[in-house]
């Protein structure tokens, strides 16, 4: 039964701080508009997302403003789309095609951001892939919504080495093809290890195979609620902050478990999973940084950090798991620099290096995420962080990632603008010594042993 009180106390985390549903994501499966003719190919996935996510936008809002609750954005998740173009797509351009159908539909529907521009190749790549992954830069220019992602490695597979090397060259393309536009292409674009079939959050949601023809997925986000719930916990002992994180988590994935039942029931769509991560934005008060910070550090990135993220990380999924018997996608604490005020500034002071986060993303989610470069460093050296940040997924058999974003004509010390939720960044200085033999080595790098459990 739920009490005034309890009430009362919601209606403060969404006034107050920043609770919010970052996001209703609808994933629709494009499998049944395969065709071997292109016209037809986008014509069928045109239709089949209209007809689908027609009303999405529309139900976001009025659940949003029937309950108070905050949703932030809607959002769309398709199927690999090198799955779906391989008997059409000839070229990259051909590629780049279908990503303008899935812009012109986003747009049209009225989305956010949508989804699933991607290719699965930890083990290999097929034609396809390969033609996608090339199409990216392009595709990316072209398109004002459409989000990008490729999964490079498994735990159960290794790391597909030909891959972590091709997309060093895209990343570092990607920044220069889009470096007139508003915001530099490479933040829409995510590589990934063990990537999720159900992640609701961008830059990398797509619709695995594994799923229904169409679900909805909804990602929490309350770091301002969890900042203000330690405020009380000034000189306490672990347990008493470990037990506060994990009440917390339960509160907030709350309102995630209602809005999706209630989005599910409105729109006839299956409900998926709640995400139950922390998703910081640029505003003051919605900071993971800050969380840490409370838990008693002078800076995000000062000794003890990723003891306190690990600490922070596992407190939230305890406290989720409680609120929703479907719990998936990423759940836990996002560190993406530019979207966390805290972030930006623990890396303004130099108390967050490359090297901190890639620590941090040992015990948290995601990885490396939205992390403005130097322009000029090389492609290689993109692919060596990005195959560091793979192993670390592989062997922890965690999902891992990176979103790395060169900047051109800017180097350390100066900063990159990127808008809205994606904030703004200090561009950070990347280890200066070169790995170009090891990543031109043809190849996959094993699988660890501990993933043979047939």
């Amino acid at each position: 039964m739920i009490n005034i009180r309890e009430v009362e106390e919601t209606n403060a985390m969404i006034e107050k701080e920043n609770l919010d549903v970052r996001t209703i994501t609808m994933g629709i499966s494009l499998l049944d508009c395969i065709s071997s003719d292109l016209p037809i190919l986008k014509k069928n996935i045109y239709e089949k997302i209209y007809s689908l996510a027609k009303d999405l936008v529309s139900t976001g809002e009025d659940i949003s403003r029937d309950f108070g609750i905050p949703i932030v954005n809607k959002r769309i998740s398709v199927t690999p789309i090198a799955l779906v173009g391989g008997s059409a797509c000839h070229s990259p351009e051909d590629f780049v095609e279908i990503a303008k159908t899935l812009d012109e539909v986003a747009r049209k529907v009225g989305v956010n951001f949508l989804g699933g521009y991607s290719a699965l190749v930890s083990k290999g790549m097929t034609k396809a892939d390969e033609l996608l992954i090339r199409s990216i830069p392009q595709a990316l220019k072209e398109t004002q919504v459409v989000c990008s992602s490729v999964n490079l490695g498994s735990t159960k597979t290794g790391i597909d080495m030909d891959a972590v090397r091709l997309m060093g060259s895209i990343i570092k393309e990607t920044a220069e093809e889009t470096k007139e536009l508003p915001v530099n292409g490479c933040a829409k674009l995510v590589v990934f290890c063990n990537a999720p079939d159900d992640n609701p959050f961008m830059a990398g949601a797509f619709h695995g195979v594994t799923e229904a023809d169409v679900i909805l997925n909804v990602g929490v986000s309350g770091p301002g609620v969890v900042k203000k719930a330690l405020e009380s916990c000034h000189g306490a002992d672990f347990e008493t902050l470990s037990e506060t994180i994990k009440k917390t988590a339960f509160k907030v994935t709350r309102v995630g478990q209602l809005v999706a039942k209630e989005a599910s029931a409105r729109l006839g769509v299956p409900f998926g999973i709640i995400d139950l991560s922390l998703a910081p934005t640029p505003a003051i008060g919605d900071s993971v940084a800050d969380i840490l910070c409370e838990m008693g550090l002078e800076k995000a990135g000062a000794p003890g950090t990723t003891a306190a993220l690990a600490m922070l990380n596992d407190q939230v999924k305890k406290g989720g798991l409680m609120a929703s018997s479907y719990v998936g996608g990423l759940s836990g604490a996002f560190i993406p620099v530019s979207e966390d005020q805290g972030m930006i500034d623990a890396a303004r002071a130099g108390a967050l290096t490359l090297e901190k986060l890639e620590a941090m993303t040992c015990v948290c989610s995601v990885g490396l995420d939205m992390i403005a470069i130097p322009g000029d460093t090389k492609d290689t050296t993109i692919a060596g962080i990005i195959a560091d940040e793979m192993a670390l997924g592989m062997v922890n058999q965690k999902t891992t990632a990176c979103r790395l974003i060169p900047v051109p004509g800017k180097g350390v010390g100066e900063e990159v603008e990127f808008g809205g939720l994606l904030g703004y960044a200090p561009i950070m200085p990347v280890n200066p010594f070169g790995c170009d033999e090891f990543v031109n080595r043809k190849g996959r790098i094993p699988a660890p042993v501990h993933s043979f459990k047939n």
